[in-house]
């Protein structure tokens, strides 16, 4: 009986061994295929490089108001496709148009009596003529000629004055002109209406927003590498980039700016890259990244 129980002592411990063996010899198997995709993950950290930022149009404000007044007319809204010089709204602009038409009265009023002084100016010009050659032939006293000579020069002088009138009246003309400009809002350049401030009715001050108007190209990525990249970057360079939101929408974009100083409180330069022929997925304000071959 006890040799019995001692050859089952024997057997369990046996197995044990030989499961603690196997243990051993399968750790190493388990640790190798662990960390060939750490090795495959640093390999692509070491050759390759990702930043992110957003796409930006160069041309993108707030179009505001140059004067106060009642907005009129919306003729143009959110979405809608403008073109430079386009008119987007107007402002009440009756007071402005009447003050127009009466400076434009008084300037040709002016312009009237201006001809009106030329034309007396030549009437007494001839009378001193005829005056002077009257005193050559002793026929008028010398003050008839003297009242004749100062009387051609002061009307020269009523010349002077009107003239100085006229130039008021036109300056008053241009600067009603320009006031009546601004009670038109127009589009500063080729784009989009992505937001309207205001609706009709609505009374405005100066400098009031709007609308906000955006170009929609060329459309450009900025964003930030390493300082190590300031040695390997070049203007020109093609980079790859997706849209974060949607991998699908892959494009290339050249490099067109590069910061020739390095920021000291982050280590980085600021690279700004335009994208390459864009298709109409990709829009002012989305997130991108740009991919950057990081190898020597």
């Amino acid at each position: 009986m006890r040799r019995v129980l001692a050859f089952g002592l024997a057997a369990v411990g046996a197995t044990l061994l030989a499961g603690c063996e196997q243990s051993k010899s399968a750790a190493p198997a388990s640790t190798v295929s662990a960390a060939a995709p750490a090795a495959s993950a640093r390999a692509l950290q070491e050759t390759e490089f990702v930043a992110s930022g957003p796409l930006v149009v160069e041309n993108q404000v707030d179009v505001a108001a140059q004067r106060e007044g009642i907005v009129a007319k919306i003729s143009a809204e959110a979405g809608a496709a403008v073109k430079a010089g386009q008119v987007l709204a107007l402002l009440d602009d009756r007071q402005i148009s009447s003050d127009l038409d009466a400076a434009r009265a008084k300037t040709r009023s002016t312009e009237a009596d201006l001809k009106n002084w030329r034309a007396e100016a030549e009437v007494l010009h001839s009378d001193y003529v005829r005056a002077q050659k009257m005193w050559d032939a002793q026929l008028i006293t010398k003050e008839q000629l003297d009242h004749a000579k100062y009387k051609a020069e002061s009307d020269q002088w009523d010349i002077k004055r009107v003239e100085e009138l006229l130039v008021g009246s036109r300056a008053t003309e241009r600067s009603l002109e320009l006031e009546l400009e601004k009670t038109r809002i127009r589009a500063p350049f080729d784009g989009l209406v992505a937001r309207r401030y205001v609706r009709a009715g609505q009374k405005v001050a100066v400098g009031d927003r709007i609308f906000w108007v955006t170009a929609t190209s060329p459309l450009r990525v900025k964003f930030t590498l390493p300082e190590r990249f300031i040695a390997t970057m070049k203007k020109g360079q093609e980079l790859s980039l997706m849209s974060t939101g949607a991998p699908e929408l892959k494009q290339k974009a050249k490099v067109i700016e590069i910061s020739p100083v390095v920021d000291p409180s982050s280590g980085t330069i600021e690279v700004l890259a335009e994208v390459v022929n864009p298709g109409k997925e990709l829009k002012p304000g989305m997130s991108v990244n740009v991919r950057i071959d990081s190898r020597p």
